[in-house]
């Protein structure tokens, strides 16, 4: 499945042009090496306002399955991205960062201080990814295989409940373990 994305890098120096943003550019490659079509990319300061109105307008547009965004998850007192999204989701995906954070502390225990959130706003996945190339498109990779299935479950796609369901096999075998 092509999924279609939305790439929002939130950093305040990027977006006045005092560093190069390379997250956003990294992980809009990555997409389209999977296959993924790269619909809008931005880049926007560490604003709650602004950064909540772009996931709102992106989200309810109509175009976009995922919605990455990058930067603004750690400590700092202006990293505010989780708190916006938390602000515009209409529901939490708590395993998607669970499972990026469990990565990542095999790598470094500085991954325990991501605060990054994902979850669904209508029928768009957000999700938090810090602000690092490496630690961004690590993220990436560890979700990006349940992506297609987590957007048909959420377009009510027929296909997407095919996995869930149980097989004679499966539920021969549950009985032959009741009986015995």
């Amino acid at each position: 499945m092509s999924l279609r994305v939305g790439i929002l890098t939130v950093s305040d120096r990027s977006y006045r042009g005092d560093r190069e943003d390379l997250t956003g550019p990294a992980l809009a490659d990555r997409c389209k090496s999977m296959g993924w079509q790269v619909i809008q990319q931005a880049i926007v300061p560490d604003e709650l306002e602004v950064i909540r109105q772009f996931l709102v307008d992106w989200s309810d547009n109509g175009k976009l399955d995922v919605l990455f965004t990058t930067g603004g998850t750690g400590f700092a007192p202006r990293d505010i991205t989780p708190e916006a999204t938390l602000e515009v989701v209409n529901r939490l995906a708590p395993g998607l960062v669970e499972a990026m954070r469990a990565f990542g502390l095999q790598k470094t225990p500085h991954a325990m201080l991501s605060r990054a959130v994902a979850g669904i706003r209508q029928t768009t996945i957000i999700v938090n990814f810090p602000g690092s190339p490496r630690a961004a498109l690590e993220n990436l990779d560890l979700i990006a295989s349940v992506l297609p299935h987590a957007v048909s479950l959420l377009q009510e796609s027929s296909a997407a409940e095919a996995g869930h369901l149980y097989t004679d096999e499966d539920l021969g075998s549950a009985e032959s373990d009741r009986v015995g």
